[in-house]
């Protein structure tokens, strides 16, 4: 259902869209698979749309206090990473009701068998009763579908793991095109870019670095102040064989593989780059050469959150204003999406 000609991208704008939930406690890997590529983003004079999605984190239940706090926190964090709510559109989902709206009529033309299909709902239930889980939780991927789709955006950045939620994102807006006989959505194209994409944990590099992780030396927390970053990086676990001397020698050690990954996104260069260079050293060079790098990149972006939270009127103002500015993108379009539905709408 999702080859469809390129000629219906071709007549959308170029659009960037998307977004993180804030959970809070934003890592290393959210920092090198979203934010770090979020801010690049807006050096390729695209259009760029990021949000965090509120309405999203509460398909689980959530502490109104924390969830307030959690929000401003990330916001933070993007503003702290190099996003410019002078050169992006920065907002929290649900002061934009364009998203609560889209995401009904997207409601109305997934299927529920495409929901059963996908990945995270069956990891989140696994083990549990699916039948006590919230609507929310199981329909929130038409919710995604419905975030990308009411700015028509053409590309969404996503780690490896969110690649599903933008082909059921296709799916769904084929559907749409099919069923009512016009191009109005995009095809959205999944950017999966970058290195350390997939950040793996400190302590065991075949599990993704994970902020819900009971080990907070599995992670890099992106308000961990610079001691703290050293000595998680020279405390990681690795095997005791030094570097290899070339790229294909990392293939069975993950802890080897995932800190090389990491120097190479924090230093904006490749795997290959970095073995040429510290091939054959042990870890008692690498791990303080890579430890005095991230300190270098993530002290800076600690330092700013913090004086960025500690004056929360301003994030609710560039949230405000970024809301805005998303509502003005948004309402046309699922105006547009409503009157080709048959809705009567006034004139």
């Amino acid at each position: 259902m999702t080859d469809q000609p390129a000629a219906i991208n071709a007549k959308f704008k170029p659009r960037v869209f998307s977004g993180i939930q804030p959970s809070g406690n934003l890592t290393l890997g959210n920092y090198l698979g979203a934010l770090k590529r979020f801010a690049e983003k807006q050096d390729e004079g695209i259009e760029t749309i990021y949000c965090l999605v509120d309405l999203h984190a509460i398909t689980l239940w959530q502490e109104p206090e924390a969830l307030k706090r959690q929000t401003r926190e990330a916001a933070a964090a993007f503003i702290a990473s190099g996003v410019d709510p002078s050169r992006s559109v920065l907002f929290n989902q649900s002061q934009v009701s364009a998203h609560a709206e889209m995401g009904w009529l997207l409601n109305c033309v997934a299927r529920m068998g495409w929901m059963n299909r996908m990945t995270q709902w069956k990891d989140k239930t696994q083990g549990k009763n699916a039948e006590q889980q919230s609507l929310g939780l199981f329909a929130y991927p038409a919710l995604m579908a419905a975030d990308i789709l009411v700015y028509h955006a053409t590309m969404v950045p996503v780690g490896e793991d969110q690649k599903q939620h933008v082909e059921l994102t296709r799916d769904i807006a084929a559907k749409f095109n099919h069923d009512y006989k016009t191009d109005f959505f995009p095809m959205p194209e999944p950017l999966i870019e970058g290195t350390a994409t997939r950040v793996m944990s400190l302590r065991d590099g075949t599990k993704k670095m994970s902020k819900s992780d009971p080990s907070d030396a599995s992670r890099i927390n992106l308000t961990d102040d610079a001691d703290t970053i050293a000595k998680k990086f020279r405390k990681a676990v690795t095997d005791p064989a030094p570097l290899p001397e070339s790229l294909e020698g990392l293939a069975e050690r993950p802890e080897a593989r995932n800190l090389v990954n990491i120097y190479a996104a924090l230093s904006n260069r490749n795997a290959e780059a970095v073995i040429a260079e510290f091939g054959g050293q042990g870890w008692g060079t690498f791990k303080p050469a890579l430890a005095d790098l991230a300190v270098s990149k993530l002290e800076p972006i600690s330092s700013e959150m913090s004086r960025l939270m500690n004056d929360p009127a301003e994030i609710d103002r560039i949230l405000g204003a970024g809301a805005e500015q998303a509502r003005a993108i948004a309402q046309p379009i699922l105006e547009g999406a409503l009157d080709i539905m048959g809705m009567v709408r006034a004139r």
